[in-house]
């Protein structure tokens, strides 16, 4: 069966993480010297000294001519290393912004995975300074990737956050709802996400039943796509469930099933409109659509 082709944001592979260097102080401060470095303010913003389509990123020694010890190692690609700071400490701070949705949608898939992975990893730093054991400072280690209490010795460790995403059929038809906050006539799958105790599968179940009152037989995984706004992981899936009517829930203003070729001609004529494609909804929509004989490209 033809698969609609995966064009949503940060599915290049990214860095060569390296995890083996990451407790070797000795050799990251080597590293320093020839490495680059991205730079994150407290807004998740990613700052460089000029306003270009494409980001040129600076060398991490042209802020600190050592290796400070709140730089985190991203890994490296192509013989670069890769490091990222929070803003803060910086003195000059580089004066233009560019916001991760704008570069998942504009940028080359590399520099937008490396944005991607620094902004969540800073922002479980800048949120993670005492110990909810004891509740004393941490300490970051491991090249930023664990923060230790030198109190009690708890380690704490980045949070990522699951969520799923789901293009439920019931056969013939694809179920879709909207937001109130959303843009007029704008459609997505649903989402949502995993409580304590749950697989996936389960979770999937449930979300669709409080959104959409329907009630989902079965879940077959498809894809996954880092969504750091702030700390997620998209797990989507296609979902089947027998003909019947949706019900809004508390979170939708609507739900509604559409056939493909309802789809294709809403969004032909701009009377539809679906998520961007930076984003993997899109993508299972897609995906479904090809499924039943018609693309929506």
């Amino acid at each position: 069966m033809a698969q609609a082709p995966r064009q949503f944001a940060f599915q290049h592979p990214g860095l060569v993480r390296a995890e083996e260097l990451r407790e070797n102080v000795d050799q990251l401060d080597k590293l320093w010297a020839q490495a680059k470095i991205i730079v994150i303010d407290l807004q998740g913003n990613a700052r460089f000294q000029n306003d270009l389509p494409e980001p040129e990123f600076s060398s991490a020694s042209d802020f600190f001519s050592e290796r400070p010890k709140n730089a985190s190692y991203l890994g490296h690609f192509d013989g670069i290393h890769w490091f990222a700071t929070p803003a803060e400490h910086i003195v000059d701070l580089p004066p233009h912004a560019v916001d991760l949705r704008t570069a998942a949608a504009s940028w080359p898939y590399l520099p937008a995975s490396i944005f991607a992975q620094a902004r969540a990893l800073l922002y479980w730093q800048q949120r993670n300074h005492f110990c909810g054991a004891c509740g004393n400072a941490l300490i970051l280690v491991r090249g930023g990737f664990m923060a230790k209490c030198e109190s009690c010795a708890s380690e704490h460790y980045p949070r990522t956050d699951a969520a799923v995403i789901m293009a439920v059929s019931d056969g013939e038809r694809i179920l879709l709802g909207r937001q109130a906050s959303w843009p007029k006539n704008r459609w997505s799958v649903l989402a949502g996400f995993l409580e304590p105790g749950e697989s996936l599968e389960q979770t999937v179940i449930r979300e669709v039943f409080e959104e959409a009152g329907v009630h989902v037989d079965r879940a077959e995984y498809a894809a996954s796509q880092p969504w750091p706004f702030p700390a997620s992981l998209m797990l989507g899936f296609h979902a089947y469930a027998q003909p019947q009517a949706a019900k809004v829930g508390d979170e939708l203003e609507q739900a509604q099933w559409f056939t493909a070729t309802e789809l294709s001609e809403g969004i032909a004529s701009g009377e539809l409109g679906i998520s961007p494609r930076l984003s993997i909804s899109r993508w299972l929509i897609e995906d479904w659509c090809l499924r039943m004989g018609v693309s929506l490209s």
